[in-house]
């Protein structure tokens, strides 16, 4: 009797201690978000914006931590560290994605979309939308396009015909689609890290390269480069991806308010990223290094006809809906 009464008496203490003391807290959910940019870039704003909105909204549910420029992982681990869970988000170039989803190479298509818009359009399309899910069979989940900008052709001479280019080296991202597209015009394609581009332009390495606006100018390629084309050929993108698995398993209320949140960043990101590529195109007009080569309506459709070869070769990969969806991108905007 005695015992038992001992027992109900620790009992009721230890429920009276339990009931007035505070909760603990959950550990935070952490979020290591993995760039290989700067900070100053769209990129690189990008994920702060991330940051700074998850603590604002989410508090200690979740923590973001940012590594830029590969101070975490570089290029070469990036992806085998998300799939192993090392980091949860990571932002690369939409050219890396070629091994784990074919389809994804459609934005390496030269002269496929018209303009940056005719990209939105196709992005936020129901074929855009599932690019963004056909890695999950690899562990993998896109969760938005980020923009870095149209690509314009440079070279130390004049690109306004298909048949300028013949013969010439020129630098690109390691994707079967890119040396696809210079051997098509009897030109002469390279493999080389981005931040070599200045030197091999500078030393003849290379004759030409391809980028943005942005990248020309922070990376002063138009300081060793003759002519410049405002060709908008191409797209260079990233996709915001995370490891499939953890994405699941977030409680549905954060995984809800995460989606907000970067819906709300693409849009800074992606405006942003506009201003920049214009404002960058001034100033290497201002410069006077470069010539700036304006194409005709009538040149543009040729460099679209010449490179038709390359959407063919690639179409089985790809997918012939998928190259007809972005076409039709095109179309709508007109």
């Amino acid at each position: 009797m005695f015992n038992r009464l001992v027992i109900r008496l620790v009992c009721a203490l230890g429920c009276a201690v339990a009931l007035s003391a505070p909760a603990l807290a959950a550990d935070p959910i952490v979020i290591k978000f993995s760039h290989v940019v700067a900070d100053n870039t769209p990129k690189g704003q990008g994920a702060r914006m991330f940051q700074k909105l998850v603590e604002e909204r989410l508090g200690d549910r979740v923590k973001v931590e940012v590594y830029p420029s590969s101070s975490l992982y570089g290029d070469g681990k990036e992806m085998e560290a998300l799939l192993l869970g090392d980091v949860q988000m990571l932002a690369p170039s939409l050219a890396k994605f070629d091994k784990y989803s074919k389809g994804i190479q459609l934005f390496d298509l030269p002269f496929l979309f018209d303009n940056i818009a005719a990209v939105d359009r196709f992005q936020h399309s129901a074929a855009g939308q599932g690019l963004l899910e056909s890695m999950q069979d690899n562990g993998i989940l896109g969760l938005a396009y980020w923009h870095n900008g149209m690509k314009q052709l440079s070279a130390n001479k004049p690109l306004r015909e298909p048949r300028d280019a013949r013969g010439l080296k020129f630098r690109v991202q390691a994707s079967n689609v890119l040396e696809a597209q210079f051997k098509e015009l009897n030109a002469v394609p390279r493999k080389m890290s981005f931040s070599e581009v200045y030197q091999g332009l500078q030393t003849g390495v290379v004759n030409g390269q391809e980028n943005t606006w942005s990248n020309i100018y922070s990376q002063k390629m138009h300081e060793v480069q003759d002519y410049i084309t405002a060709s908008d050929h191409g797209i260079i993108d990233y996709m915001v991806i995370t490891n499939a698995k953890f994405w699941r398993g977030l409680p549905d209320d954060v995984r809800t308010q995460l989606e907000t949140i970067l819906a709300e960043v693409t849009d800074q990101v992606n405006e942003q990223a506009r201003a920049m590529n214009a404002h960058d195109r001034q100033r290497i007009a201002d410069a006077g290094t470069s010539e700036i080569i304006e194409l005709t309506p009538e040149q543009r459709a040729d460099w679209r006809e010449a490179m038709r070869p390359v959407w063919q070769q690639f179409e089985d990969e790809i997918g012939a809906d998928l190259i007809e969806a972005a076409e039709q991108a095109n179309a709508s905007g007109q």
